[in-house]
């Protein structure tokens, strides 16, 4: 099998597990349906996931960073990407479980040697990362985006770029993503744009010293 088939059968893979969960999602009285999303595949969406991949590409990015591997939907898009330029994907994921259905999907595609699994507390697994990091993807419990990225920051090599998704919607996690935009902003050699793509990403990029 092509590395080309086995991307796509696993991404084919996901797609009718996002399209099975949304039907009995949605089957669900309203009031129901909150309890059961962290069990969930909440993908990125295709649109943002190639737009990480075209990031990652374009800047020739080696360490890729990855926090909340949840059931690898966005994994297997950055391994493909570190595949092209060479890059590692180092992945973090509390949940046990997820973290092994998403290891079983990667080695389905034939990308897990590109990728190292974290598993455990980001906030604390995150002092060992090795850097520079030159891409980093955050897509974790909301209130750790701030505690993450202030840890990563001082990692980050020149022209570093870094996606955090979840800017637009959920509505409840609008006032966390508002916070993690002014922190990113707040330092004096971070740029950023707000893209309405998916569920809304913020893409920063750390500026080359002078």
């Amino acid at each position: 099998m092509t590395d080309e088939i086995a991307f796509a059968d696993v991404l084919n893979h996901y797609r009718h597990r996002i399209k099975e969960e949304r039907e009995w999602l949605e089957s669900l009285p309203p009031e129901q349906r909150m309890g059961h999303l962290d069990q969930m595949l909440l993908e990125v969406g295709e649109e943002a996931a190639k737009l990480l991949v075209d990031l990652i590409v374009g800047a020739g990015a080696k360490t890729i960073v990855e926090l909340g591997t949840c059931f690898g939907y966005s994994t297997l898009f950055l391994a493909s990407a570190a595949k092209q330029t060479g890059g590692r994907v180092y992945t973090y994921e509390l949940a046990a479980e997820k973290q092994a259905y998403a290891k079983e999907r990667l080695v389905e595609a034939g990308l897990a040697d590109h990728v190292d699994w974290c598993l455990g507390d980001a906030v604390a697994l995150l002092e060992e990362q090795p850097g520079p990091v030159d891409f980093v993807f955050i897509d974790l419990w909301k209130d750790l985006y701030i505690p993450c990225f202030e840890i990563l920051y001082p990692h980050l090599a020149d022209g570093a770029i870094v996606v955090a998704d979840n800017m637009l919607f959920p509505e409840q996690s609008l006032p966390d993503a508002a916070a993690y935009r002014a922190a990113v902003r707040a330092k004096p050699d971070m740029e950023a744009v707000l893209l309405d793509i998916g569920n809304g990403l913020d893409i920063g990029c750390k500026k080359h010293s002078p």
